[in-house]
This record gives C-alpha cells, sequence and structure tokens, in this order.
C-alpha cells in the first residue's frame, strides 16, 4: 500500500466533545493513527529516503493531515470567522460568536492540533526536528489557524463601546489561556507567521482594551452638559456606570484587566527604555573619535544606573535593565583603555636591550627612539583628552587608577632600568621628559569638570519640543 492511501485510510476527523461534568476538563486527543500505521509510515518513508524521494510523501501528509483538521473544524459551522467589520454594527451583535470563538479556538489547539503536532514528531522524528516541526506549521496554516486569529483581529478593528471592553478581554483570556499550548506548538522558526499573528492580535487587544478603560472618564465628563430627566429619575449614564463598572471590576473581568493594564504599562517602559538607548547610541556615533564615544557611554551608562538605581522609576524599569547599564559601563571602561593608554607600554619595548646584546651604543640608541616614540605618543593623548570629563568622583578616580596602573610601573620599570642610559647624554631631557611621579600627577589632573566661574558646575536645561 502506498504512503498517501495509507494515510488517508487511516486519516478520520476528530469530534468536538463537551466535559460530561461541570468543571471537568476535556481530554487532549490520543494520537490518531494506530501504532501499526505509524510503524508501516516510517517503513516507506525510511525507504524513500535512502532514494531520496520523500518530499512527495511530505506534501502528500501535509495535505492529508490538513484536510483531515479542517473536516473536524467545518464540523463546528465556523463561517462567523469570515465575518468583516462592515457585517456588524458593534461587538454586542456579535457577542456570541466572540463566546464561540473561545471553545473552538481551544478545541484546534488543544486537540485537534496537539494531535498532528504529536502525530509529526512520531512519524518524522528520524528526519530530524526542522522537517517535522515544518511539516506542523503547514497543516497547522493550512488548517486554518490563521482564521481564528483574523477574527479576533476584525473584533479589535470595529468601533469603540464600553462592551467591546468586555469583549476584548474575554478574547484575551481566551489566548492567555492557551498561552503555554501556543509557546510550545508554535515556538519554532517554521510557525513564524503563526507567532507575528498571534504577537499582533494581543497587542492590538491589549491597546485597544486600554483605550477603551482610560476614556471611560471622558465620556462621563462629557455627558455632564446633558440635562437632567425631566421627570427626576436617574440619569441613564449613572445606572449605566454602576453596573458596567461592577461587571468590569468583578470576579470574572478584573483579573483580566489588571493583567492588560500592567502589560501595557510595561510596554509603556520599555518604549522609555528604547527611546533613551536609541538616543544614546545615537550620540555615541555622533564622535569623530571612537575613544571619545567609549568615555561618553561609559559616562552615561554609568549615570543611568547610579542614579535610578534604588528609585521609584528603577523599580519600574526593572534591576535587569540597570544592571545591563552597569555592565555596559565597565565594557565601555575597559574599551576606552585598551584602545587608548592600555596601547603605550608596548611602545616602551625591552627587545635587543637584553645584557646590551648589540652594544651599549645601539642599546643607546633604542631607548632614545622608544623613549621618544612613547612620549609622542603621551603628548598627543594627553593633549586630545585634557579637556574629557568624567562626572562621577568613584568613576573618575576608578579610570585615573586604572590607567595609572597600566602606564606607571611599566614606565617606572623602563627607566630605572634603562633611563641611565640617556641620563647622561646632552639631549637627556628630550628622552626622559618624565617621571614616574609626574606622570601619575598629569593622570590625577584627567576629566576633572571644569566648574564655571561662580564656582558652580554648569547646568543646562533641556529644551523640550512641544
Amino acid at each position: 500500500m502506498s504512503f498517501g492511501s495509507l494515510l488517508t485510510e487511516n486519516s478520520v476527523p476528530l469530534p468536538m466533545s463537551s466535559p460530561t461534568l461541570p468543571g471537568e476538563q476535556a481530554c487532549i486527543a490520543p494520537a490518531p493513527l494506530p501504532v501499526a500505521v505509524i510503524q508501516k509510515l516510517q517503513a516507506i518513508l525510511g525507504r524513500l529516503i535512502a532514494n531520496n524521494r520523500y518530499d512527495r510523501c511530505l506534501s502528500i501528509y501535509i495535505e492529508v493531515r490538513s484536510l483531515n483538521v479542517r473536516a473536524s473544524l467545518q464540523a463546528l459551522n465556523l463561517d462567523y470567522l469570515e465575518i468583516s467589520v462592515s457585517e456588524f454594527n458593534d461587538v454586542a451583535s456579535i457577542e456570541g460568536y466572540i463566546a464561540q470563538w473561545g471553545k473552538h479556538l481551544e478545541f484546534a489547539v488543544k486537540h485537534l492540533l496537539e494531535a498532528e503536532y504529536k502525530l509529526c514528531n512520531d512519524v518524522f522524528e528520524r528526519m530530524g526536528l526542522d522537517v517535522w516541526k515544518s511539516c506542523f506549521a503547514d497543516i497547522a496554516a493550512q488548517a486554518g489557524i490563521l482564521a481564528f486569529l483574523q477574527f479576533g483581529k476584525t473584533v479589535t478593528e470595529s468601533k469603540k463601546d464600553p462592551i467591546k471592553l468586555l469583549k476584548l478581554l474575554e478574547i484575551f483570556a481566551s489566548l492567555n489561556k492557551l498561552r503555554l499550548d501556543f509557546n510550545r506548538l508554535f515556538g519554532g522558526a517554521a510557525c513564524a507567521e503563526i507567532q507575528n499573528w498571534t504577537r499582533d492580535l494581543i497587542k492590538r487587544l491589549i491597546q485597544g482594551a486600554c483605550e477603551i478603560f482610560w476614556e471611560l472618564l471622558v465620556q462621563v465628563e462629557l455627558q455632564r452638559h446633558t440635562p437632567p430627566p425631566p421627570d427626576g429619575s436617574i440619569p441613564r449614564v449613572v445606572t449605566f456606570i454602576t453596573d458596567y463598572c461592577n461587571k468590569l471590576l468583578g470576579d470574572d473581568y478584573k483579573p483580566i484587566l489588571t493583567q492588560v493594564l500592567v502589560i501595557e504599562r510595561s510596554w509603556k517602559h520599555e518604549k522609555f527604555q528604547e527611546a533613551i538607548e536609541l538616543n544614546v547610541e545615537t550620540w555615541s556615533r555622533a564622535y569623530e573619535d571612537a575613544v571619545l564615544s567609549y568615555v561618553f557611554l561609559m559616562n552615561t551608562h554609568w549615570h543611568l544606573y547610579k542614579h535610578l538605581k534604588g528609585t521609584e522609576i528603577g523599580t519600574l524599569l526593572r534591576d535587569s535593565w540597570l544592571r545591563e547599564h552597569e555592565q555596559y559601563k565597565e565594557y565601555y571602561s575597559s574599551l576606552y583603555l585598551r584602545e587608548s593608554w592600555g596601547k603605550l607600554p608596548a611602545l616602551l619595548s625591552r627587545e635587543g636591550l637584553i645584557l646590551f646584546s648589540g652594544g651599549r651604543a645601539t642599546a643607546r640608541d633604542l631607548v632614545k627612539k622608544r623613549l621618544k616614540s612613547f612620549n609622542e605618543a603621551f603628548d598627543d593623548m594627553h593633549r586630545k583628552q585634557s579637556n574629557w570629563v568624567i562626572l562621577d568622583n568613584d568613576l573618575r578616580e576608578k579610570t585615573r587608577q586604572a590607567i595609572i596602573q597600566t602606564i606607571v610601573p611599566v614606565y617606572r620599570s623602563y627607566m630605572q632600568n634603562y633611563g641611565p642610559l640617556v641620563e647622561q647624554d646632552p639631549s637627556a631631557s628630550k628622552y626622559a621628559k618624565y617621571t614616574a611621579q609626574s606622570l601619575e600627577k598629569i593622570f590625577n589632573s584627567l576629566f576633572q569638570p571644569k566648574p564655571c566661574e561662580t564656582g558652580q558646575f554648569k547646568s543646562e536645561a533641556v529644551e523640550w519640543e512641544i
């Protein structure tokens, strides 16, 4: 029997069944093919793989199994999934569909697609993870999972009203209930399209729900200008808002609403974080001198960490984000040192000076040449960096000490060993230009903030573009 015939004969649509008792969970459907059939399919695949002819089997499998899932779904009368925004006046007119949608989506994911996921693994496991997951992704897409997500999107595009908020929360709750299943079934690269649709729908649901929620107060305030009831009865808006808020803040909706509002707030924090990080990155690229950009990044990342840690906004932005800035400070500190002062010790090479193997005169010339190179590099670097600033006292001192530890011990040792070769020279001051102490003093004067005439450091107000 061929692969296609064997598969078709044993593919039977799975009916949707309801729990028999209140609170009872419907069981996950077992693998829809007998073990013996799976083994026969694997045997056929094994022969075709050996001959590099398995592509046709994959396409047959996807076609047969996706049709099988579609047959199961068609029995549920899912025509409502194709409804467009223009076909209904408001969300209240399709709330029955929304209730069905949650149950149908759960059946499709937890029963139909769960079974297909397991079966793809069973049949194609010998061909590797990428093959069977790609196969499953095609089945899920062709079976119509995107139609469920499209329906949710259609609801989000309907006109805003208070009832819509409740329905958006219901749709979000249905998706959130299936979150772990979605992550497991559709988590691979092969299901990227489903992931994108799901993320987009979640984003629309949260943003749409929050927009309506925050506008409720505005809508109530707008009613202030309407005349009171002529018969002295209760204004309609009062009775509506009382009943509505009791429902919205009741046990069914309040936990979902709270979760949605928390997520929206975290997104706003992330946008704030992204804006800061993008600004810092943009400013760093504006420096022509890469080493100066490292000082800027070191300064800025440390400032963000030190001045936000332990504050209200720091708590909102999360410790992990703050720690990243601390780590970035360390990274750019080491990069700054390596790409600037860290290059100087190599100029004081001892090659050719051991035991004056080339003679004293040759050794003297080598020392002169190397000290000259060191002095020129040092002077150039000091000239460029003399106006650079590190505002934080601790960071400034730590950076100075790192430079001193990198340069001074090497220079002191070099001068102790080879300084006498040039100190007797008439032009000794040209080469033995610095002492270890004078270098240390220069380094300890780096990065000092410049005070204004009043003795206070300059503080410029930020101008906001309105």
